[in-house]
């Protein structure tokens, strides 16, 4: 049926979620602002697992369809991006404008298991080890974007011990070794900062940050999730989109 698993297709089940889910959004049955049904109810109905639903919930969330509010639940929302749109933006540290010399405090440059989501956001298994990247950055020595970065090991050990406080995370891709970013996927939000962020920030508690978040491929293979916080007060940034011919 088409609203129903097929397990004897090869399709991987959570691709087959998400075009069952992503159908209910088009033909309306899921409507603009209502809340879908809880992981739970979705598993249920579709006897699936429950990462197999969150795999299918994320890439609509990706891609602009869902929202998720905090102890709320799951919402369809309206996408703001036409079709037909492809943006245009440089493989370099965003959110600050061009010509604005800012300095990098490497908080951390480690290795950890996947936490919150990040198995998912990464398309990695629960098992496989991340590199994490989190550097401040500061502009006459006033903090204004913390940055944190996440790589699935096996893309890139080297990244451990390179320096990244002086080189961009792009440039030691490309140019040191060899791996060519393909396509970024761009999710841009106000949000309230956490506590620790607020603080490296030089913000009051609570305050309204804006959220970036990325996803960064070399062909058909994901190779990053970034998360960036920039204060809402300091400098611009350009996104630029131009129509498909």
């Amino acid at each position: 049926m088409e609203n129903q698993i097929d397990r004897e297709k090869t399709q991987k089940l959570y691709v087959q979620l998400y075009e069952i889910f992503r159908k209910k959004i088009d033909s309306g049955e899921w409507a603009v602002d209502a809340q879908i049904p809880t992981e739970e109810e979705l598993c249920k109905t579709y006897e699936v697992s429950k990462a197999t639903v969150r795999l299918a919930i994320l890439e609509l969330v990706r891609q602009g369809y869902l929202t998720r509010q905090q102890g709320k639940g799951t919402f369809v929302c309206k996408r703001v991006i036409p079709e037909g749109l492809t943006m245009l933006a440089s493989f370099k540290e965003l959110m600050l404008e061009a010509g604005i010399a800012f300095s990098t405090h490497v908080l951390a440059q480690t290795i950890m298991m996947p936490t919150d989501d990040l198995d998912i956001k990464l398309s990695i298994s629960e098992d496989k080890h991340i590199i994490y990247i989190k550097r401040l950055r500061t502009v006459d020595n006033e903090p204004v974007l913390l940055q944190e970065a996440y790589i699935p090991y096996h893309v890139c050990p080297p990244l451990l011990e390179e320096d990244v406080t002086n080189n961009s995370l792009f440039e030691l891709f490309e140019k040191i070794h060899g791996i060519i970013i393909t396509k970024v996927k761009d999710y841009i939000e106000i949000a309230y900062a956490k506590a620790d962020e607020n603080r490296l920030l030089g913000l009051p508690e609570n305050s309204p940050v804006l959220l970036l978040e990325q996803y960064f491929y070399s062909k058909d293979t994901q190779i990053m999730y970034m998360r960036s916080i920039k204060r809402p007060d300091r400098f611009r940034f350009l996104i630029e989109f131009e129509r498909k011919q």
